[in-house]
């Protein structure tokens, strides 16, 4: 595929993986839409690309105000031809200290926000004639994995929505779905999780420092969207592994989860979150 003059909507675009996607894609000729909150951090985005692109702050959760976003996206050059659904947030705290409060923010930016976007935006590409719909989820949505309970339930359904969607658009409307399964990409995920109470964690976690490179991560989601992939798992070493064993040796996979999942809660319980 070509994405020569290709509209490409990116949320989440103002660092990261988002940033990351936004060069890579106008780097191939995509003209691109960037939406995030910080309109500034989205400004220094586009000022680094090499193709035409419109900045389009709002907040992801406010349900009101994405229809005439929508509809701005749209107008700008006419359709939108890929949608990536990258605006996230994750988490860092025991289940059992965690307030509700801090679930339903989670999951109402991880996985309600994308599907509310989406959702406004299929019938268009639909009437369009097809399009390419991206859902940014998670190792940690094929995974349980300890201290994000709320983030890996947000990233499961991501998952699962996504997977019916593309059973119902693909051969219909010609709408291919590709799921990106990241591992620890080296961007500000940890520092920005919420912690039991829902503040800010403020540091980072070495497992991410160590991770992968953000443009390298850019790279393979763009060889996936441009070989229409359904899914793709971008980790390496024991992410990869165990995301592959959740599928090929469920056992083993929740056997290693629960060893890990035993240190590092009694870590945690100890006051130790490093």
């Amino acid at each position: 595929m070509s994405f020569t003059d290709k509209i490409v909507w990116i949320t989440g675009a103002s660092s990261g993986i988002g940033a990351a996607l936004a060069k890579a894609f106008a780097a191939e000729g995509a003209h691109i839409i960037l939406s995030g909150r910080r309109t500034e951090a989205l400004e220094k985005v586009a000022a680094g690309l090499q193709t035409e692109s419109l900045i389009l702050p709002f907040e992801a959760t406010d349900y009101d105000a994405l229809p005439a976003k929508v509809e701005e996206a749209r107008e700008w050059k006419g359709k939108i031809d890929i949608l990536i659904n990258n605006a996230g947030i994750s988490q860092r705290s025991l289940a059992r200290d965690t307030h509700p409060d801090v679930h339903s923010k989670i999951i109402n930016v991880d996985l309600l926000a994308p599907i509310w976007l989406t959702q406004l935006l299929l019938p268009h590409m639909i009437e369009a004639g097809g399009g390419h719909i991206v859902g940014i989820s998670s190792v940690a949505g094929r995974v349980g994995v300890p201290l994000r309970t709320a983030y890996c339930a947000a990233k499961h359904g991501l998952i699962g929505y996504m997977d019916a969607l593309r059973a119902e658009t693909e051969k219909l409307h010609d709408i291919h779905v590709t799921n990106i399964l990241p591992g620890s990409i080296r961007t500000d995920v940890s520092r920005n999780a919420l912690t039991k109470e829902g503040e800010r964690r403020g540091k980072s976690d070495a497992q991410i420092d160590n991770g992968m490179e953000p443009a390298e991560c850019a790279r393979q989601i763009l060889e996936a969207v441009a070989n229409q992939l359904p899914e793709v798992i971008i980790a390496d070493g024991p992410e990869m592994l165990i995301a592959k064993l959740r599928q090929s040796d469920p056992e083993q996979c929740f056997a290693m989860t629960s060893a890990m999942g035993a240190q590092i809660a009694e870590k945690y319980a100890a006051g130790e979150d490093d």
